[in-house]
């Protein structure tokens, strides 16, 4: 007997049993992110590598560690899309969607990263992405967390989430504060780990976000970025804050949040859960005003957030949050050779008069019991059934599958009538 050929570690099925979950999951952020009047857009998930090495910064796990980077038969270096926004800017600027417009995206796919796969994170994972750009103020960073908000409520995962801000300042306040960072970190540097002594020129701000608890007590003594914040930036943030205080929105500033990718700006923001272990974080996001630039358009400000659709399918699991729906709201059987194919027009005709409607029609023959086992296994609310009785005086056999009703022989118009108060 041949091998069998496995999955990719780390790259999972979706299994049909899971699969509703995800689309339940899915649908509810479609209708969320169109509440909010944001357009949809796609974009390849194989890019250029230096696309991800300017916008993510060289210096970085995912960069450094973590993408799966190949070179196709003409020697072009690619990559697998390891986060969203590079992508969506690169989009962007290729086809003359951002200088001096405003735009309000969302996008839904796969993601790629070679690291350790464990519960709710793998090497192949799934993100939906929101990004915003021409606009500059705090309201539309507020917006993006009143929107992120409403999702949870909506999935009845609010009182499981806790948001965490920080503002990262400008550019100038940074580079200040990295200084004063780094020496205070160089004077530290015998209670240093590896990756944080490695760090320490290039990237030290990624430091404070260490989970080394042999550290934590230095970093807690740090100095603080909100010391060297610049009025602009203040003001930004205050900002933001006051329209979340507005919206009951509750949140706590943590001075160390600082996010993993480089280009980030002013406002960053976490939703974090303890109900998943180590693996905290559902969505993240903030404010990248010169990515744009410097993946080659024209300065535009923008902000943003992804989030991983596995941590929350894995919330909805273990909370039992998701309400949903069987796959199958019908379930049409025909009892003999003669009942076949009108059987199978009264399944053509629910289809037509009820758009929506989940109708599966029975096939493989088989007797009355395991038809009727069949449907019951569906999960379906109504088992129809067609014979000869049925067939000589124009009526279908209904059979109620999760109600206590004793079945009833309808007309079409009394039929239709029952599927209207099921389907609506």
């Amino acid at each position: 007997m041949a091998k069998q050929i496995q999955a990719i570690r780390g790259m999972n099925d979706i299994l049909p049993g899971q699969s509703r979950r995800w689309q339940y999951l899915e649908n509810i952020i479609r209708q969320v992110v169109a509440a909010y009047g944001y357009d949809e857009i796609r974009m390849p998930v194989v890019e250029q590598t230096d696309l991800f090495k300017r916008s993510i910064g060289e210096v970085t796990d995912i960069v450094e560690k973590e993408m799966y980077t190949f070179e196709d038969r003409n020697g072009d270096s690619l990559t697998l899309r390891p986060e969203g926004t590079a992508s969506c800017v690169r989009a962007g600027n290729e086809h003359g969607l951002l200088y001096n417009q405003q735009q309000r995206l969302w996008y839904m796919g796969p993601m790629f990263r070679h690291e350790r796969p464990q519960k709710g994170r793998y090497r192949q994972f799934h993100q939906v992405g929101v990004e915003v750009f021409g606009l500059d103020g705090p309201d539309i960073d507020a917006e993006l967390i009143q929107m992120t908000a409403r999702l949870w409520k909506t999935l009845g995962l609010t009182e499981h989430l806790t948001l965490e801000l920080n503002s990262l300042a400008s550019n100038e306040a940074r580079a200040n504060y990295k200084v004063a960072l780094t020496e205070y970190l160089g004077a530290h540097a015998e209670l240093l780990d590896d990756d944080s002594k490695r760090r320490l020129e290039s990237n030290p701000l990624r430091i404070l976000d260490s989970k080394n608890p042999a550290m934590a007590e230095m970093l807690a003594a740090a100095p603080k970025l909100s010391e060297y914040w610049d009025d602009e930036s203040r003001e930004h943030f205050n900002g933001l804050c006051a329209r979340l205080d507005a919206a009951g929105i509750t949140y706590t500033h943590n001075e160390r949040l600082v996010r993993g990718l480089d280009y980030y700006n002013r406002s960053v923001f976490e939703w974090v859960t303890t109900s998943l272990g180590a693996q905290g974080t559902v969505c993240a996001g903030g404010r990248y005003d010169g990515l744009v630039e410097q993946l080659g358009g024209k300065g535009t400000p923008a902000v943003g957030f992804a989030m991983g659709l596995e941590r929350l399918v894995l919330m909805l699991e273990q909370l039992d949050q998701a309400d949903l729906p069987a796959a199958v709201d019908v379930y049409v059987s025909a009892m003999g050779e003669q009942a076949e194919l009108p059987a199978v027009k009264i399944a053509e005709r629910l289809r037509d008069e009820f758009p929506g409607l989940r109708v599966m029609q029975h096939c493989g023959g088989g007797n009355f019991k395991k038809q009727l086992k069949r449907a019951d296994k569906s999960g379906a609310r109504l088992a129809l059934i067609m014979g000869d009785d049925e067939i000589a005086n124009e009526v279908v056999s209904v059979k109620y599958l999760r109600e206590d009703k004793p079945q009833q022989s309808l007309t079409w118009d009394q039929l239709s009538q029952v599927i209207t108060t099921i389907h609506s």
